[in-house]
């Protein structure tokens, strides 16, 4: 499956796909004794609900009719019946406490389940798996799919057991008690079953289509609030509140239409049942007249199981056509954990290194940061090939820029470094070493990766610092902030380094998280760095900043600087000119400058138009 290409309708959700709920039904596994108690307190209740009515047929055959037919007030059997009565009630109410407990606990220990293997599995996907599939698509399998799944496997299935149990209990009572009255009764089931299951077809297809629109509406609810600006300055509001409008309507009308078969649904069912109680009214009161071995209380008694059947039959209906309407979320839950990584290691490697849960540090070798490119090519899913037969040796320590347009492979160069995709074709080796003999692990607790807008997470300024290194103290935080001039301005904060940075950083400017991401970086102390056009989403004054915090992270590390603004990669070691993922210029900025080639026109060009920016300042 192409996880960027996944809609509501693109899963069946038609029929049951038995293979996939066993997948689901195995997250059921550790619970086993909740569902075991959830089924018998369910099993029994359905008894308890079964003999409510012969309760009421003993009151009224044994208590009132025998009084009304003599003349007399016998109340010797009332506390018998109170004492029944109240007996059965503690028992029912029990049963109740019961198992809504037990399948409240599924419920939760469910969903916490399936969210906590399905966590785990995206922390082991690789890179690629998220350049290519939507973060809206994987929250939605994370939240809501999940929620729903936990819902019907507790819920669901103890409801299907009520139904299933209250209704072979209800027939096996009816025919012990009269066996015509029973057929009467069961007749109407099929017919009950047969309207269910048209009705709930067509309910569900429409609230299939209200939840495909509601999605589009969310969507259309982040993209109108994220992109406020954008739509402000490009005059947008009239054409966009079109498009929300005529969303909103559409659901409107999908809501009114399925509003209008829920409607028709029960006061058909109920006039089915009104009928069918006719008809035992009928036949029943004609065996009563007759004194044909029935009483009062049994007529009373089967007109209420007639009534009785409603509710199993209408729960089974309910718990398929939710069950259907699950299978979505089945499948796509079963496909974000099957999901297969891109990249992953081998046995070997995993047997030596561990896993990403579970590290053998002890067998880490260090990391000097000689890299070799060998005959390497590389094509991503879909498009042409980006690099064709590449070679680049980088000695340890060596400062590399990559220059040229959008396109020319510089990015594509620095994740294939990180590991984050591997080689099409050919090889890239470490101090080397083939980097796919060594765990992903290894490699990149060695990395450092900035990026062009950093990302911060929530929290104070101190924690997004000590994420670099897991266990750092308060001190070795502050002495890597100093290290890059960002001590300065942190301390002008209120709460100095504990000030919130607010989500993805957003109560920071730019160049201050810029610097919060390069003292994050220094102490994680990587062998390895790569600063993705680090500088181009600054002003000029935050730029002496961030590159005098550059020059200090670079010292004594392999780096690799995709550059935009030229200006910042002068002092590289080595400057790469990229152009359809080959090397068309090589040296340092003062040799290629000399060559007065292509990375001579693209400073000069630069240049000229910073230098016309500021004379317009």
């Amino acid at each position: 499956m192409n996880e960027d290409m996944f809609e509501e309708e693109s899963f069946t959700s038609q029929k049951l796909d038995w293979n996939v709920w066993k997948k689901i039904f195995s997250f059921m596994k550790p619970l086993k004794k909740f569902v075991i108690g959830a089924v018998l307190s369910m099993s029994a209740l359905a008894g308890t609900d079964v003999i409510y009515p012969l309760i009421a047929r003993f009151a009224i055959d044994d208590i009132i009719n025998p009084n009304l037919e003599a003349g007399t007030q016998d109340l010797s059997k009332i506390p018998m019946f109170i004492g029944i009565y109240l007996v059965f009630m503690v028992v029912q109410a029990t049963l109740v406490y019961m198992f809504i407990l037990f399948a409240g606990k599924i419920q939760a220990e469910l969903a916490y389940n399936i969210r906590k293997k399905a966590f785990r599995h995206l922390q082991e996907l690789p890179f690629s798996y998220y350049d290519r599939t939507r973060v809206g698509w994987i929250m939605a399998r994370m939240t809501s799919d999940s929620r729903n799944l936990s819902d019907i496997l507790s819920w669901g299935l103890i409801d299907l057991t009520w139904g299933l149990f209250m209704m072979i209990l209800l027939v096996v009572v009816m025919f012990l008690v009269n066996w015509q009255l029973a057929l009467l009764t069961i007749a109407i089931v099929p017919i009950l079953m047969i309207i269910s299951t048209f009705f709930r077809k067509y309910i569900l297809k429409s609230y299939r289509s209200i939840r495909k629109v509601n999605s589009k509406i969310t969507g259309a609810y982040n993209e109108g609030i994220t992109g406020a600006i954008t739509t402000k300055t490009l005059v947008l509001e009239e054409p966009n509140y079109h498009d929300f409008d005529l969303l909103t309507s559409d659901m409107r009308r999908q809501s009114i239409r399925a509003a209008v078969f829920q409607g028709l649904y029960f006061p058909t069912v109920i006039f089915l049942i009104s009928i069918a109680t006719a008809v035992i009214y009928y036949a029943g009161g004609r065996m009563v007249i007759n004194n044909d071995y029935i009483s009062i209380g049994t007529l009373i008694l089967f007109t209420g199981y007639v009534w009785q059947f409603f509710d199993p039959v209408n729960n089974i209906a309910t718990i398929f056509a939710r069950f259907q309407q699950a299978q979505a979320s089945a499948e796509r839950i079963v496909s974000l954990i099957e999901t297969k990584a891109d990249i992953e290691d081998s046995e070997e490697v995993i047997e030596k290194y561990g896993t990403l849960f579970d590290y053998k540090r002890e067998n880490f070798e260090p990391l000097n940061g000689d890299i070799v490119f060998k005959n390497v090519s590389f094509k991503y899913h879909v498009g042409e090939k980006v690099l064709s037969d590449f070679n680049l040796h980088v000695k340890a320590g060596q400062s590399i820029a990559l220059v040229g347009h959008t396109g020319a492979g510089k990015t594509t160069i620095v994740n294939l470094i990180c590991r984050f995709y591997e080689p099409t074709e050919g090889q890239i080796l470490i101090d080397g070493v083939d980097y796919r003999e060594r765990s992903m692990g290894w490699l990149h607790s060695n990395l450092g990766y900035v990026l062009q807008t950093p990302h911060l997470f929530s929290g104070t300024v101190m924690d997004n610092i000590k994420y670099g290194k897991i266990g750092s103290t308060n001190e070795e935080a502050i002495a890597a902030a100093k290290a890059v001039e960002a001590h300065e301005f942190i301390m002008k904060f209120e709460k100095g380094y504990e000030t919130e940075c607010g989500e993805g950083g957003s109560r920071l400017s730019v160049g201050q998280k810029q610097l919060i991401s390069f003292a994050r970086a220094i102490l994680a102390d990587p062998k390895i760095l790569v600063l993705d056009e680090a500088t181009s989403s600054v002003d000029t004054e935050t730029e002496r900043a961030v590159q005098t915090a550059i020059s200090k992270i670079l010292k004594g590390r392999t780096s690799f600087i995709v550059a935009h603004r030229l200006s910042t990669i002068v002092s590289s070691d080595r400057i790469l000119v990229l152009e359809q993922g080959n090397v068309i210029e090589e040296g340092t900025h003062r040799e290629l400058i000399a060559k007065n080639g292509h990375y001579y026109k693209l400073y000069t060009n630069q240049y000229t138009e910073e230098m016309l920016e500021l004379s317009k300042q």
